[in-house]
């Protein structure tokens, strides 16, 4: 497990899941981000820029960990890693996936979401795992019933959340952060609203640390 990523996704607790419509938003966004005091991005592999965007904004703001979500085939961690990516999400558990990255020391969160799920994760030695959809699943609930027997794992809830359910999610001992996408939603990134971007994601981390 790479500590000094997960570490930082404890420490903000808030990681944003972000769909990039064009390269040229990317470093306007980074920015956004940093102005916020978040420097952490999911970019998610869901448009055909973003590759290119997870550059852009690496060789921009070294200060940022930037991670490549919606990865589904090792040719796109290929693809993320050589683009700077320095840690990959996917929305579920394909074996020979986690076991590239498992074999080449690239932090990875699969997402799952039963128990069965959750037992693969950790026959391939995965310690940390995306809870996806949470709220569509069943939300904090389901989240504490299923979570019992396994001890040793500890959650990113993503899908759904939002300022309304977040600290509830992060009172949970278990939760290590949360993935969200209500600070930079693609509409305010394709409307270049990054002020506002900046704002809600200062609002979101105030609310975090006002909740602890």
């Amino acid at each position: 497990m790479n500590t000094t990523i997960f570490d930082s996704f404890e420490k903000h607790k808030l990681i944003p899941v972000i769909e990039i419509p064009e390269v040229q938003h990317a470093e306007p966004l980074g920015e956004a981000l940093l102005k916020g005091g978040l420097p952490l991005a999911e970019i998610t592999f869901r448009t055909d820029c973003a590759a290119q965007a997870i550059k852009t904004m690496g060789s921009r703001f070294n200060e940022l960990i930037i991670g490549a979500g919606t990865v589904l085939t090792i040719d796109q961690v290929k693809a993320a890693i050589d683009a700077g990516a320095r840690f990959i999400v996917s929305p579920g558990i394909d074996a020979k996936v986690v076991e590239y990255c498992m074999a080449h020391y690239i932090p990875i969160t699969p997402g799952a979401i039963t128990p069965s799920e959750i037992q693969l994760a950790i026959q391939l030695g995965i310690e940390i795992i995306k809870f996806f959809p949470a709220e569509a699943a069943g939300g904090l609930n389901y989240l504490k019933a299923i979570s019992g027997p396994f001890n040793k794992i500890r959650f990113i809830p993503t899908g759904g959340i939002n300022q309304d359910n977040i600290t509830g999610y992060l009172g949970f001992n278990k939760v290590l952060a949360c993935g969200g996408s209500w600070i930079a939603p693609k509409k305010l990134i394709s409307e270049k609203r990054f002020d506002e971007i900046a704002s809600l994601t200062e609002k979101a981390l105030q609310q975090i640390k006002e909740s602890k």
